[in-house]
């Protein structure tokens, strides 16, 4: 539903369209390079023992792209499969938000580059920086602008070739990065919210736990500290993103984590006192891939049957920043 006011002393002027909120989840969809890198490859030629790398992070395999793919290709394909699965045209949009610390260019940035190549030709587009958190945090862009009548379409995707930007011979990176793309789409319903508050938190990574410098141009990560930091933080977003919904983590239908590391999972789940069976754990087959994880482990929840209407999902991410944040959504649009 929207109201059309056309300025009485100006009959040219683009009429301003004010939406009704109430931001949804429409549709979910994923984009992976076809190449599959075995964990098995890695520990061979780092000298590595066999399952060093499974044990240690819960990663068997990761999908790595070509020197002729791009990262805005696999985000406009992922954008596109969502925007299907919603049954929306991509004329019908009005923002794009790309989340990425791994974009084709330096400029131009990819959301417009994917806006375009959707075909998006009403929408405004802009990047969103926040590493392994910068899904997260365009949902949270996002939401603001449905729910506050400012948008009544926003595509977000997150999107990242982290592969491009690791040391091969450096086993704490080489064993965890991957790359992928994933979206969703988010609608005004004129309904309440479906996206509860989103809890975003940050400190300076002062002593240079997780780093990439312009020179180097390669991501730097102390494994430990990493761990330390990340299971902390996730624990602490996950309680303050659950009570600021006003719920219990019974309420809670599925738990949806930044796949960092699978240690981190189990690290999370049993400090909160989860059952495993309610934290997604998807990286075995897909690795880190930084912003991507979330929308790919979110269309990986719907594809085995995991997630369904009215489900309540929480998000939470922990990136290099330090960035992270968390969230509780009800899945889908209402009928």
């Amino acid at each position: 539903m929207t109201t059309t006011i056309r300025p009485q002393d100006d009959p040219q002027t683009t009429p301003v369209r004010r939406r009704i909120g109430g931001a949804a989840i429409a549709g979910v969809g994923a984009s992976l390079p076809e190449k599959v890198v075995l964990s098995s490859e890695i520990e061979e030629r780092l000298g590595l023992a066999p399952n060093w790398i499974e044990r240690r992070t819960g990663i068997t395999a990761r999908r790595m792209a070509g020197p002729d793919e791009h990262v805005n290709d696999h985000a406009t394909l992922a954008a596109q499969r969502a925007l299907d699965a919603a049954g929306i045209d991509a004329k019908d949009v009005d923002l794009v938000l790309a989340a990425t610390s791994s974009p084709e260019e330096l400029l131009p940035n990819m959301a417009p580059m994917v806006a375009q190549a959707l075909g998006a030709t009403n929408a405004g587009a802009f990047d969103v920086g926040a590493a392994c958190n910068g899904f997260l945090s365009a949902l949270a862009t996002g939401t603001a602008m449905v729910d506050s009548g400012r948008a009544s379409c926003v595509v977000i995707v997150g999107a990242d070739f982290m592969s491009r930007f690791i040391d091969p011979n450096e086993r704490g990176t080489a064993a965890v990065f991957a790359d992928g793309a994933g979206a969703i789409v988010l609608v005004a319903t004129g309904e309440p919210t479906r996206i509860g508050p989103v809890v975003l938190g940050s400190e300076g990574d002062t002593e240079g736990i997780i780093r990439m410098t312009r020179e180097r141009q390669l991501v730097d990560m102390i494994g430990h500290e990493t761990f330390k930091h990340a299971v902390a933080r996730l624990s602490q977003a996950t309680e303050q993103a659950v009570a600021a919904s006003g719920l219990t983590y019974d309420d809670i239908d599925l738990f949806v984590y930044h796949q960092a590391n699978g240690r981190i999972l189990t690290a999370v789940a049993e400090r909160i006192g989860l059952p495993v069976e309610r934290v997604v754990d998807c990286i075995g087959e897909l690795g880190n891939t930084s912003a991507a994880t979330l929308p790919l482990a979110l269309d990986h929840s719907v594809r085995a049957r995991r997630l369904r209407e009215g489900d309540r999902v929480l998000l939470a991410a922990f990136g290099a920043g330090f960035a992270w944040g968390a969230t509780v959504v009800e899945w889908g649009v209402p009928a």
